[in-house]
């Protein structure tokens, strides 16, 4: 890219400072405000940008009607060393996430390995947004969550909605990038079928069922009455495997945590599954990135298919798009910033400025 120029974006560090004056606006304490924007942000870097500041708005307005609370801090439920579970109170999701995933490193690398289980929290954002903190430490690490108030993912067969999305992240430290993993164990997601329907825009494929049961890329199919459903992973073919895997995950989730669709709705929240392994407690570390490496290697050696101009790891083109919009900006997607003037003008926040655009060179 020697002597190409960028479109302008805005600087990270503006970013998360005008989040967390907003939440600090609607009487989030400061720390559980800045974590929050941290994550959402981070989010938006990676390329996720339907679970970073595009939730912003949603997450102040549960703050101002206490649907999402402020103060004070989790309640611990079980506590064995290894094992834990805390009752999260619905404090901010990318609060207690992270908290929890602090106390993970620390008990992983005093245990071998560590679990928590999050009942009540309020929603979590981008799963992919807390993986680094744990392979940076050269940690294994999965995240997964639920939600045990939402219905939108139909069983493999059926046509009306039962669990949502679930999805599973995963981060895996290598001698280089680390493999980043954030799947959702259904064709598409709430906010992507949201965000296209206010769009006026079909989904790229059949990702949805009618309420009769007709697959369609119709993103209107799911707000009729009755409703649509998402399709779980696999489609109307391999389905079963996606809608096994979210039983999974609502096992891992609010079955652990013993919080979940046997109990009256709370709102829009999330149950949580947080587990980080060392892999010095099993094989060593040596062995452990020996062995990585040599898949990482082969993945990216691996002839790409037609059209394709190389075969990537899971997240690495997430790591590239963020390392890029560190340099030049971040590139909000249109919807996000006119969403949250409103907001701003309300809390006497000033909306920060689109930096310049920059010459990058191959050096940078």
């Amino acid at each position: 890219m020697n002597g190409a120029s960028t479109a302008g974006g805005y600087r990270a560090a503006d970013l998360v400072g005008y989040a967390t004056e907003l939440l600090a606006g609607v009487g989030l304490p400061q720390e559980k405000a800045s974590r929050t924007a941290e994550i959402l942000v981070e989010g938006d870097m990676l390329g996720h940008t339907t679970h970073g500041l595009a939730l912003l708005p949603g997450y102040l307005s549960a703050l101002q009607d206490g649907s999402m609370s402020k103060d004070g801090d989790h309640l611990v439920v079980a506590d064995s060393g290894a094992t834990a579970t805390w009752d999260g109170r619905r404090l901010p999701g990318p609060w207690l996430v992270s908290t929890g995933i602090e106390l993970g490193i620390a008990r992983a690398k005093m245990h071998g390995s560590f679990t928590l289980a999050i009942r009540r929290s309020h929603h979590i954002a981008c799963l992919a947004a807390y993986l680094q903190k744990a392979t940076d430490e050269g940690l294994v690490i999965l995240v997964a969550s639920s939600d045990p108030t939402v219905e939108s993912v139909a069983p493999f067969g059926g046509t009306r909605r039962m669990i949502t999305p679930n999805p599973l992240a995963a981060g895996i430290p290598t001698s280089g990038k680390p493999i980043l993993l954030d799947i959702s164990m259904s064709t598409t997601t709430n906010a992507m079928v949201t965000r296209a329907r206010d769009q006026g825009a079909a989904l790229p494929h059949s990702w949805l069922l009618d309420a009769d049961g007709t697959p369609t890329s119709d993103p209107g199919a799911f707000f009729t009455d009755p409703p649509g459903s998402i399709l779980p992973l696999g489609g109307t073919e391999l389905g079963y495997k996606g809608f096994g895997l979210g039983l999974l995950i609502e096992a891992l989730t609010s079955g652990l945590g013993g919080h979940g669709r046997a109990d009256p709705a709370e709102g829009w929240g999330a149950s949580v599954f947080i587990q980080l392994f060392d892999p010095t407690a099993f094989g060593g570390w040596d062995s452990f990135n020996r062995q990585l490496d040599v898949l990482a290697d082969r993945v990216r050696q691996n002839p790409p298919v037609p059209g394709n101009d190389k075969v990537r790891l899971p997240g690495e083109r997430g790591l590239d798009l963020k390392a890029r919009q560190l340099r030049s900006g971040v590139e909000l997607h249109a919807s996000i910033m006119p969403a949250l003037k409103t907001w701003a003008t309300k809390l006497w926040v000033q909306i920060p400025r689109i930096q310049e655009p920059i010459e990058l060179t191959e050096q940078s």
